[in-house]
């Protein structure tokens, strides 16, 4: 048996209080509504936790919920289960595998004299009749959703050795057509909870991307003047500034690896090319010259290449670029229009918009293989973004004429919907891990 430690939540805490300070209003909440799941879902039932029922989360819910969207696990309602135990004691594994569980979660929430509280739960292995996992929290009252999602991390991390991403946040544009400032750049917790805007704008916001360690955001907005500027936003302080106004196009900011330099698109030279913008000095680099258009830079992983669009040989395809010595490779090969990419973070598969039969769809990429699969279904697919796990993508597309979000598995057997209660939504940016 296995006996973890209580565990501090307290930088994640931080990291999400941050995120909290600049939040302006909540707007257009994300519904989460898994579509398509794996066949082969592990079933495993989380029991609703015993305990205080006043609290303000109900992180049983929030943990079964998380479970299900990966697509990974299927899991029983609480209607359908034969006993709800909240203690290792209380567990009847018979009761469980008669359901043909494999897993079971019990838990329990109490009330502290501090106004805190007290989370416990176990993960046990049905058939083996064994713990696996136990751990407990004492949270604030407000930090009572991010528990639910670390514990949601914490099992799917043990039961398929791949840490979760459940922690993690979703930065995107809305458009709300009538309003005073249509524009809005906002993020949401992974399941499309707890909503907040960062900037309103009456001009365009474009390209939001995440730095490294979570702390900042990088995006363009067409505010003040209706020119493209590229700023970049501290999410702790609210405090922003511009970090490119050059003339013509300045555009699709993407960290570096290590924070320190962002890649851009610029044109104030008469054509779109790419640099690195050093954050620390302001030293802008050129990476390539050529008379095609050449934009929509993404680091890869080992932060010594980019991979970018270009038009270069005669329509969109997607490019790699070593940023010392500037020597680039063409690397997408299927179909006339490839465009838009993003890297898994282990640098394996490459994601971008694929152009098919006048349908534009989100395609994987595997850069060790070389094979190329489309992953999706829908016809309108742009802004693919990959999970800090590598196991989803999320992206904007179309939905009866509106912008709505989606996300979809790497191998393409899990889809999710996160359609918005308000407005458009497009341009997505999935986190790294908080």
């Amino acid at each position: 048996m296995r006996v973890n430690k209580v565990r501090s939540i307290a930088a994640r805490a931080a990291a999400v209080m941050a995120l909290s300070m600049l939040a302006l209003a909540a707007r257009a909440e994300l519904l989460i509504q898994i579509t398509e799941g794996r066949v082969d879902a592990v079933p495993i039932a989380v029991v609703p936790f015993g305990g205080a029922s006043d609290a303000p989360e109900n992180i049983s819910d929030i943990v079964r919920a998380d479970l299900h969207r990966s697509g990974q696990f299927k899991t029983l309602q609480p209607g359908d289960m034969l006993s709800r135990p909240a203690s290792a004691d209380q567990l009847s594994y018979r009761d469980f595998r008669v359901l043909d569980q494999e897993y079971v979660v019990v838990g329990s929430v109490k009330a502290t004299e501090t106004g805190a509280y007290e989370v416990r739960y176990g993960l046990y292995d049905v058939a083996r009749e064994k713990q696996l996992l136990t751990e407990s929290y004492r949270p604030p009252a407000s930090q009572l959703r991010d528990v639910a999602h670390a514990i949601s991390d914490r099992i799917y991390e043990e039961l398929t050795g791949i840490q979760g991403a459940f922690s993690t946040k979703i930065l995107y544009v809305t458009h709300n057509r009538g309003a005073d400032r249509p524009y809005q750049l906002q993020y949401a917790d992974a399941d499309g909870a707890r909503v907040h805007t960062i900037v309103r704008s009456r001009e365009p916001i474009m390209s939001p991307s995440w730095s490294p360690d979570g702390s900042k955001i990088a995006y363009v907005s067409f505010e003040g003047d209706g020119l493209p500027k590229i700023y970049v936003h501290d999410l702790g302080s609210a405090e922003r500034r511009v970090v490119a106004q050059y003339q013509g196009i300045n555009g699709a900011p993407t960290w570096s690896p290590n924070g320190q330099k962002l890649a851009i698109t610029l044109s104030k030279d008469g054509n779109p090319e790419i640099y690195t913008l050093d954050l620390n000095n302001g030293a802008l680099e050129r990476l390539t010259n050529h008379y095609g258009i050449d934009t929509e830079p993404r680091w890869m992983p080992d932060g010594d290449h980019l991979v970018f669009t270009s038009s270069r040989s005669g329509g969109p395809q997607i490019y790699e670029l070593n940023v010392h010595d500037k020597s680039t490779r063409r690397v997408s090969f299927e179909g006339a229009y490839n465009a838009r990419p993003d890297v898994t973070p282990d640098g394996r598969y490459l994601v971008y918009v694929h152009r098919r039969n006048g349908s534009f769809h989100v395609g994987v990429q595997d850069l060790q293989r070389g094979t190329f699969d489309i992953v999706t279904q829908t016809n309108m697919d742009e802004s693919p973004s990959v999970a800090p796990n590598g196991s989803m993508i999320i992206y904007g597309t179309q939905h009866r004429g509106t912008g709505v979000l989606q996300a979809v598995s790497v191998d393409g057997r899990v889809k999710v919907e996160l359609p918005s209660k308000e407005g458009e939504v497009r341009e997505p940016a999935w986190s790294p891990f908080l």
